[in-house]
């Protein structure tokens, strides 16, 4: 498709000079998502889980044309859905070549623009904007300036130019004006000084700004959004009561409801497809990874307000691939098949993501992830083997049996072993594995087994991952059941002098 390359062009062109005139960039996004609603599409491809949630509140404030903030803790997408609004803008659209905040060619705001138009008439140059084009993001913190927003005096323009500096020909445009006709998102809104939030609400509302003392009208047609964490309200900064006043909709996120929807996430934004070998990630490695985030979200060892990010399971399923991947390689396997094994070989992308309470500090971040992996293997594994009898299993082990499993095992070289397990390779039919399976297959599902086993203290385990009876601890050396608050108190406890 040729598109126009001149004004006059233009005028002869599909593009509407009424339809460019009149509607602004609300109305394309509102006019676009009343198409797509018409035709059934899905409104935000790639965002899971919030279809009966968060969607419909996006719809409603697109469609009143309404500036609008998402709500939420860290890792809830705020930012994707952001990014995702440019698929309800037009594919192209035409501005006058050269412009610095992309003028419309049939209503120029900039003095530049107005000039050239004169000068020029249907010779003007035209230009087009994509859809990525007309996004634009800015991070707040609290080092941003209003010429770092709006715009500031370029001196070297007025020299260059021979104008005076109060000439609106020698503005240095900042972000919000190069967004005009798109879409301008901030980050973390609280996190913006006061005086600029003040700044960038009168230009929502009034299109008028002063830079350098000197009063700019700029009309701009912009879609504004932003993002904020209700954490920042407190502990960095607030929103000042008039930009709130100003933005139409508050939308609240939040973290996948079930596991399913935080697997199926995980298995989307996560780097799964690795060159060379044949990946095969079983279901319960997944639903362990996942389980981590909605534990860790649950204890009162880790800070609730500040959340756990959706970017937990989706880092610690890539580290336990890439754990499994290394043992392939130096195995010279063929396949890559996770272990539960690789779940504790993950905890650097666990320990770094979790804020702790004073209880979880005292206990250590490295401690606190080892639990939750543990809990997460527990409720794993009872939704697959809680009605299997396993005492054969672990009867073997009371009679003194012991095994290693390391990591970095090769799985025929655990396999052996494994068989030697009275009963074990036999009992995996809950997780879809048959004794013919490959050897990978096998040693990941027997494992996940032994852990579970472990994770409900039926059966032992040492930090070198020697699996063995569980050590029942003499009376007096009984460890604090979990949920203790205390310790029992001390008999005879004399007073202090």
């Amino acid at each position: 498709m040729n598109l126009p390359r001149t004004l006059g062009e233009l005028k002869k062109s599909s593009f509407s000079e009424q339809r460019l005139r009149t509607r602004r960039v609300k109305d394309e996004l509102r006019e676009n998502l009343i198409t797509r609603l018409r035709g059934g599409e899905t409104i935000f491809p790639g965002i899971i889980g919030y279809e009966d949630t968060v969607v419909p509140q996006l719809v409603n404030a697109v469609l009143s044309r309404h500036n609008f903030i998402l709500l939420g803790l860290r890792g809830q997408a705020k930012s994707r859905i952001l990014r995702a609004l440019t698929t309800l803008l037009d594919p192209q659209i035409p501005y006058v070549a050269g412009c610095e905040i992309r003028d419309n060619p049939y209503d120029p705001i900039c003095k530049r623009c107005r000039e050239l138009l004169a000068r020029e008439g249907d010779n003007t140059p035209i230009a087009y904007l994509t859809r990525d084009d007309r996004y634009v993001e800015k991070l707040a913190t609290p080092d941003v300036t209003i010429a770092d927003l709006i715009g500031d005096v370029d001196p070297i323009k007025a020299a260059r130019g021979g104008h005076d500096l109060s000439s609106e020909m020698t503005v240095h445009y900042g972000l919000l004006p190069r967004a005009n006709r798109g879409l301008f998102a901030i980050n973390e809104l609280p996190d913006l000084a006061g005086k600029i939030q003040v700044g960038l609400f009168n230009i929502m509302q009034e299109g008028d700004v002063q830079i350098k003392g000197y009063p700019l009208r700029l009309p701009l047609d912009v879609a504004l959004v932003f993002t904020a964490n209700p954490e920042d309200y407190t502990a960095r900064g607030k929103i000042v009561t008039p930009l709130k006043d100003r933005i139409g909709s508050e939308i609240r996120t939040h973290y996948p409801g079930t596991l399913e929807e935080g697997i199926n996430i995980t298995e989307q934004e996560a780097w799964l497809h690795r060159d060379g070998l044949e990946l095969h990630v079983p279901k319960y490695v997944r639903e362990v990874v996942e389980r981590v985030a909605f534990l860790a979200r649950e204890d009162k060892k880790i800070d609730k307000r500040s959340g756990v990010s959706q970017r937990l399971p989706i880092s610690v399923l890539e580290n336990v691939i890439s754990n499994a991947e290394r043992r392939a390689v130096r195995s010279g396997e063929k396949m890559i098949v996770p272990r539960i094994g690789d779940v504790y070989a993950a905890l650097p992308s666990i320990t770094g993501k979790l804020e702790l309470e004073y209880e979880g500090e005292m206990r250590g971040a490295d401690t606190v992830a080892r639990e939750l992996i543990r809990m997460a293997v527990a409720k794993t594994y009872d939704t697959y083997f809680k009605d299997l009898n396993m005492q054969q299993v672990v009867q073997w082990f009371e009679l003194g049996g012991e095994i290693k499993l390391s990591d970095t095992a090769s799985a025929q070289e655990v396999l052996d072993g494994l068989r030697n397990i009275q009963g074990l390779t036999e009992k995996l039919a809950p997780v879809g594995v048959k004794s013919k399976e490959a050897p990978e297959v096998l040693v990941s599902a027997a494992e996940f087994v032994l852990e579970g086993l472990h994770a409900h203290r039926r059966i032992g385990r040492t930090e070198e991952r020697v699996f063995g009876a569980e050590k029942q601890p003499k009376k007096h050396e009984r460890p604090f059941e979990r949920g203790d608050d205390e310790p029992p108190p001390l008999r005879n406890r004399r007073p202090y002098n």
